[in-house]
């Protein structure tokens, strides 16, 4: 359903996004996954024709996004990262609109604007004024905009983030709905535990390439089932390497004098054994987190840093 070939964007001198490829399959939830200013928005943006790409071929149900915009267009329902809504308009007026952008007219558009609501969970307050709504109460009309027409392709940005707990629990479940429909959905997120119970298909995103793709279980391989431990305090980078070099199956992460980040097949036994090597390194450890293997002990082992760093 979506097709991405070499996709390139600059900002002036800023490469946004590099050589990015992947294909979404049609019912399928694809997730890209990665920080703020990883490149996923602009990603969106070229797919949805907002943006015109630098390099590279969209196509969205086949039709090319550069020389058939307009089919494409049509397939498509997108969710911006920022409100897409008419403070002014009712709820109902806001769905009103946009169903009307796509050229719904009539009985069958006032039954779609209430089905919407329904879902969405604001038909008792479908003629209040937006700017009446809290956060989440626009968050769930942001979505229900991009719905409101029956997309088969849906391009969500961020659709959960500053919401509050029980709306983010009613637009997951509405992401879910979305694909019961058959509806494809290319889903950007910097929140790991909703790539994780979402998507069927990853890509980990950071500074605008594609450094790790596959399947959930595709990607949990690639850390080969090890632990990812972090050690904070004061070290001496060249000596805590020598010293962890002879530990059996460990792989130095990062190593610098304030953090040391190693991955290693069940941690918890062997944390004995590490504080030892360290110390006697002459480092001062002054607290430890352990990472089980996760999406963010992968990203940890991509890119030697958290998610949110």
């Amino acid at each position: 359903m979506i097709e991405v070939e070499g996709l390139q964007k600059k900002y002036g001198d800023l490469l946004a996004v590099d050589d990015v490829s992947f294909i979404a399959r049609p019912g399928e939830i694809f997730g890209l996954l990665g920080p703020n200013g990883a490149g996923k928005t602009t990603t969106i943006s070229c797919i949805s024709g907002l943006l015109t790409p630098g390099a590279g071929r969209i196509r969205v149900q086949g039709h090319d996004v550069a020389r058939d915009g307009f089919r494409a267009k049509q397939i498509l329902g997108v969710v911006p990262q920022e409100l897409a809504l008419y403070d002014d308009l009712s709820a109902a007026e806001n769905l009103s609109f946009w169903a009307g952008a796509y050229g719904m007219r009539g009985r069958k558009m006032r039954e779609q604007v209430q089905d919407v609501l329904a879902a969405i969970g604001l038909l008792d307050r479908a003629k209040d004024p937006v700017r009446c709504f809290s956060g989440g109460m626009k968050r769930r009309l942001n979505f229900g905009c991009g719905i409101v027409h029956r997309p088969q392709v849906l391009l969500l940005d961020e659709p959960t983030v500053g919401v509050d707990p029980q709306s983010r629990v009613r637009l997951l479940e509405l992401v879910r709905e979305q694909v019961r429909q058959g509806t494809t959905v290319l889903y950007t997120t910097h929140y790991l535990e909703e790539a994780e119970d979402l998507c069927n298909q990853l890509a980990i995103v950071d500074h605008g390439r594609i450094i790790a793709q596959g399947t959930l279980a595709e990607l949990r391989a690639m850390v080969a089932e090890r632990d990812v431990l972090e050690l904070h305090g004061r070290f001496d980078p060249a000596s805590c390497r020598l010293a962890l070099e002879k530990i059996e199956g460990m792989e130095i992460v990062l190593v610098d004098d304030r953090s040391l980040r190693l991955a290693i097949h069940g941690a918890t036994r062997r944390l004995p054994e590490i504080f030892a090597a360290v110390t006697g390194a002459g480092a001062e450890i002054r607290d430890t987190t352990l990472t089980q293997p996760s999406l963010e002990s992968l990203f940890i082992k991509l890119t030697g840093k958290r998610l949110r760093e």
